[in-house]
């Protein structure tokens, strides 16, 4: 496999002067002398004009002969190479390509919605030109693929009912997840000389179809969590009120009523509205 070669070709200006002089010349020969002889130097002009090219900056040419691949050229300015030459243009400016969203599965076979935005350039000038066919549409095929692989890796989210947690997923870990989005583009483009310079999620979601039964599903799992955290509370508290009226000797109870005490305690604390007071005005017997 052939390497890019990086060249410097000769100043345009001096060659441009060089050029302008034999027209001169040859036109001057011409009509002031009459000597056919001085055509010679009006075909040299013509003949050395297509040698000339410009490269602006954070652009290259890529310099051919008759199919033979010769160096490229990345320093900006004024040039003459040999009018043989067959020049393609590269661009080595940073590109960004957002591509469209597209419906995968996840580890758990969930469909979802994922996009991503990839920052790119041309680093090696002789794989992005010779080594595929399109480098640009080859950007965008493998990112594309390179998307879909990342999303069967990983699940979309956790949720507190299911046994195994994932450390990593794909909502939760943008991190983690854009990491190893970018490794993944980057081993697949360094086949055309592709650079990343950056990978990202842009979109994510579920797919249309599961959406609103899987938000229904997180809210379910968010309320059971909630009731969790609030009866480990409540019994805890009730624990407490129990204990401390027993160590200070407010009042004494046997089973029943320590067994309606804490039902109304747990009442009390565990209710989701609130609870309207009944108060006693005989004694705990009535």
């Amino acid at each position: 496999m052939k390497k890019e070669i990086i060249i410097q070709p000769s100043s345009g200006y001096a060659m441009l002067i060089v050029n302008l002089l034999a027209l001169i010349i040859g036109i001057f020969g011409i009509a002031r002398l009459g000597n056919p002889w001085f055509i010679v130097l009006i075909l040299v002009f013509v003949f050395t004009l297509p040698g000339f090219f410009l490269v602006n900056p954070n652009t290259s040419k890529v310099l051919l002969l008759f199919g033979k691949y010769v160096g490229t050229v990345k320093d900006n300015g004024f040039f003459w190479a040999n009018p043989f030459y067959t020049k393609k243009f590269l661009s080595l400016r940073a590109s960004n390509f957002d591509s469209e969203r597209v419906k995968v599965n996840d580890k758990l076979g969930n469909p979802i919605m994922i996009s991503t935005i990839l920052v790119w350039r041309v680093k090696d000038t002789y794989k992005a030109a010779f080594e595929v066919d399109n480098h640009e549409n080859f950007v965008r095929v493998q990112s594309d693929a390179a998307v879909r692989k990342l999303a069967s890796m990983y699940p979309y989210d956790n949720f507190e009912d299911e046994g195994v947690k994932e450390a990593i997923t794909l909502r939760s870990s943008l991190n983690e997840v854009s990491k190893a989005l970018e490794a993944e583009i980057e081993e697949r483009l360094a086949i055309a000389g592709i650079e990343v310079l950056e990978a990202r999620i842009a979109y994510l979601a579920y797919a249309q179809e599961i959406a609103q039964a899987m938000l229904k599903r997180q809210q379910a799992t968010a309320i059971v969590a909630a009731r969790h955290k609030i009866v480990e509370g409540a019994v805890s508290m009730v624990e407490m009120a129990l204990n401390r009226l027993s160590e200070n000797n407010i009042i004494e109870f046997d089973e029943d009523r320590k067994a309606a005490m804490v039902s109304n305690l747990m009442v009390v604390l565990c209710a989701d509205k609130d609870v309207n007071p009944v108060i006693n005005t005989g004694t705990l017997n009535t």
